[in-house]
C-alpha cells in the first residue's frame, strides 16, 4: 500500500474517532442536562414539601397550645369583685374538661396524622374517660391506634382502649388486649405495669384466680419493680375476700 493511501486511512480513522467522541460527548451532555433538570425539579419539590410540612406542623402546634391552655386553666370561683380575671377560669372541673375535649378534638380532626394531632386525639380520649364516657374514649383511642399502631402514642392508646373497655364492662376484650401487650417484651411500655393493669381487669371481671396468677408474676418476675409492693398488697386483699 502506498504511503499516501495509508495516511489517508489513518486520517479517516482519526476523523471517525473524533466524530464518535463528539457524538458521545453530546449524548452525555444531553443526559447530564436532563439529570440536572430532574434533580432541580425533585429538589424544588422536596423543599416545597418540607416548607408545607413545617407550616402544617406550626399550625397544628399552635392549636394544640390553645387546647393545653384550656386543660391547665384554673378551676374555682371568680376573684374579688372588680378585680380582673387572671387568665382562663372555669367554675368546675367538668366545665373545663368539656371545653378541653372540644379544643383537642378540633386539633385532631384538622391535623390527624401530625404529632400534635395524635397527641391531641390521645388527650381527647383520656378526657372522655374523665367525663365518664368510655365509648367515646374507646373510639378516640382506636383512631390513634389506626394511625400510629407501633409508635408510642399507639401503644399508649392500646392501654387506654383496654381501660375504656373495662369501664364499659367489655372485660374479655380488655383482657385480650392487655395479654397481647404483656407478651411484647421489646415494646416501649413496661411489662410489669401492663401486668398490673391485666390483674385489675381480671379482678373487675370477677376472675380472682387469674388475677392472683398475674400478680404473682409481677412479684416473682419483677421483684425490684415499683409495682411489686402494690401487687403484694393486692394479693393480700384478694386472700381476705
Amino acid at each position: 500500500m502506498k504511503r499516501t493511501e495509508r495516511q489517508h486511512l489513518k486520517d479517516n480513522e482519526l476523523q471517525n474517532l473524533a466524530r464518535q467522541a463528539r457524538d458521545a460527548y453530546d449524548t452525555r451532555r444531553r443526559e447530564t442536562t436532563a439529570l440536572v433538570a430532574v434533580a432541580v425539579v425533585v429538589g424544588a419539590a422536596a423543599i416545597g414539601y418540607i416548607a408545607w410540612r413545617e407550616r402544617v406542623q406550626s399550625k397544628a402546634h399552635s392549636l394544640l397550645a390553645e387546647a393545653v391552655v384550656v386543660q391547665d386553666a384554673r378551676v374555682g370561683p371568680p376573684g374579688a369583685v372588680g378585680a380582673p380575671e387572671q387568665g382562663l377560669r372555669f367554675n368546675t372541673e367538668r366545665e373545663r374538661a368539656e371545653a378541653a375535649v372540644a379544643k383537642l378534638k378540633s386539633v385532631a380532626d384538622a391535623y390527624p396524622s401530625s404529632d400534635a394531632g395524635l397527641y391531641a386525639r390521645y388527650q381527647e380520649a383520656a378526657t372522655w374517660i374523665t367525663l365518664g364516657d368510655p365509648a367515646k374514649a374507646a373510639a378516640a383511642y382506636q383512631q390513634v391506634i389506626d394511625r400510629d399502631s407501633s409508635g408510642i402514642y399507639g401503644q399508649m392508646a392500646k392501654l387506654g382502649l383496654a381501660e375504656a373497655q373495662t369501664r364499659s364492662g367489655q372485660y374479655d376484650s380488655a383482657i385480650r388486649l392487655f395479654q397481647d401487650m404483656s407478651q411484647r417484651k421489646e415494646g416501649p411500655l413496661p411489662v410489669d405495669g401492663i401486668l398490673m393493669q391485666l390483674a385489675r381487669a381480671y379482678i373487675d371481671a370477677g376472675k380472682k384466680t387469674e388475677a392472683q396468677q398475674t400478680l404473682n408474676r409481677v412479684v416473682s418476675e419483677f421483684p425490684t419493680s415499683p409495682f411489686s409492693e402494690d401487687a403484694k398488697k393486692t394479693l393480700e386483699n384478694l386472700k381476705k375476700t
